[in-house]
């Protein structure tokens, strides 16, 4: 697969000819990216494929009035990030989510996921981190998982570095009492 940059992609999806050719190497190029991003918010695999279309979808009807004030990928992750935590909340808003402390209810679906793979450090990393309050969650994924920098992350969160940092070091010091708590 070739890897194209943001303005050759913009380049091709705004010449009506190659639209469709360009939008299909943006979702070739972001989708898999997007995909493992959105399954740390939403954890279930059928929600994070659910909510990966409709983060193109968006992506496809704005990126023609997409301004380049960010990078592309910023304003990818932006409505992925928007569109899991609106998928969230409408779950806990429809009653999917029966208890005061949703995270839990996600802590518990990782065990049983088929897709899940790793071994017990990583199961109890991926509970620990699904117990974070979800701003949390958010930010420990982004600069753990995918190495953003915080003012990347402040783009697509509309939130000050100071804020993501400091959410950034709650959040490890309550993934290291996790670890304590349990003695691994």
């Amino acid at each position: 697969m070739n890897e194209y940059s943001d303005e050759r992609l913009l380049e091709m999806f705004r010449d009506e000819s190659r639209k469709y050719k360009g939008f299909s190497a943006l979702v070739e190029q972001y989708k898999v990216r997007l995909y493992w991003f959105i399954r740390k918010i939403v954890v279930v695999h059928e929600d994070a494929d659910d909510v990966l279309q409709n983060t193109f979808e968006k992506a496809w009807k704005g990126l023609s009035g997409f301004r380049q004030e960010s990078a592309l990928s910023t304003w990818l992750y932006r409505i992925a990030t928007n569109e899991a935590v609106s998928f969230l909340n409408q779950k806990r808003h429809k009653g999917f989510e029966l208890l005061d402390n949703p995270e839990s209810v996600l802590s518990a679906t990782v065990q049983d996921d088929a897709y899940f793979s790793g071994d017990q450090i990583q199961l109890q990393l991926q509970k620990a981190i699904l117990n974070l309050p979800e701003k949390q969650r958010i930010v420990f994924n982004m600069k753990y998982f995918e190495e953003m920098k915080y003012e990347e992350m402040s783009a697509i969160l509309n939130t000050s570095v100071g804020a993501l940092k400091a959410s950034y070091h709650h959040a490890v010091n309550k993934i290291k009492e996790h670890f304590e708590r349990i003695s691994i």
